[in-house]
C-alpha cells in the first residue's frame, strides 16, 4: 500500500495485469452478481436527468425496472446502486447480436446523445473506491468472471493502472495519475 495525497492504494493495481476480453466474458460483470453498481450521489441526479435520453437504448425489461425501482436505488446499509432486472441484470444493460452484455449508458454516450459515459465504478472497473471520512481506498477487486481479462492483461502486459487510466484520471485527476505513475516506476524498477 502506498499514498497518494488523500488516497491509500494498492500495490496490486500496479502489479496485476488486466485488458477486459469482452469475447470471453461476454460482460459477466453487468449480469452476474446480487448488486448494482455502486454510484455517487452526485451521479444519482445525472441519472435522473440523462434517463429521458438513455431509455430509447434500453431492453423492455431494464426501463420497466428502472420505472418500478428509480433511475437509482438505495439499499438497506445506505449504498447507492443502479437498479436490477429481477436481482440479476444491470437495468442500463443491453445486448448485442452476440450475446455480449452492453452498456446502454455508454452506448448513448458513444451515439452523442449524452456527454456522461457511464457511472465511474462501471468504468473504474476491475479497480474499486471505497470512500473513508478521511481518505479513500483505491483497490484491485479479483472477481473470477473476469480470469480471461487477467490472461489478456498478461499476454498484453498491460498493467491494471493503465487499463483503467482514463477513469482514473476521471475520478482523481491528472496530477494524481502521474503521482501514481511515478510509485508504479519505481516499484518497476
Amino acid at each position: 500500500m502506498f499514498q497518494i495525497g488523500k488516497t491509500i492504494v494498492s500495490e496490486d493495481i500496479i502489479q496485476k495485469d488486466f485488458v477486459c476480453n469482452l469475447s470471453a466474458c461476454k460482460g459477466a460483470c453487468c449480469i452476474d452478481g446480487d448488486a448494482g453498481a455502486p454510484l455517487d450521489a452526485k451521479e444519482t441526479q445525472i441519472l435522473k436527468d440523462i434517463y429521458p435520453k438513455v431509455k430509447p437504448f434500453l431492453r423492455k425489461e431494464g426501463i420497466a425496472a428502472i420505472e418500478a425501482q428509480g433511475t437509482f436505488i438505495t439499499t438497506e446499509d445506505g449504498e447507492l446502486e443502479t437498479p436490477l432486472i429481477d436481482g440479476a441484470d444491470c437495468a442500463y444493460v443491453t445486448f448485442d447480436n452476440r450475446g455480449t452484455a452492453l452498456c446502454g449508458i455508454e452506448e448513448a454516450y458513444n451515439q452523442g446523445e449524452i456527454d456522461w459515459k457511464k457511472p465511474v465504478s462501471c468504468h473504474l472497473y476491475p479497480v474499486r473506491v471505497q470512500d473513508y471520512s478521511e481518505f479513500s481506498a483505491v483497490n484491485y477487486h479479483h472477481w473470477e468472471i473476469c480470469d480471461d481479462a487477467c490472461t489478456l492483461g498478461k499476454e498484453l502486459q498491460v498493467p491494471v493502472y493503465k487499463f483503467v487510466k482514463q477513469a482514473l484520471i476521471r475520478k482523481f485527476g491528472e496530477d494524481w495519475f502521474g503521482e501514481l505513475e511515478k510509485v508504479a516506476d519505481k516499484l518497476n524498477k
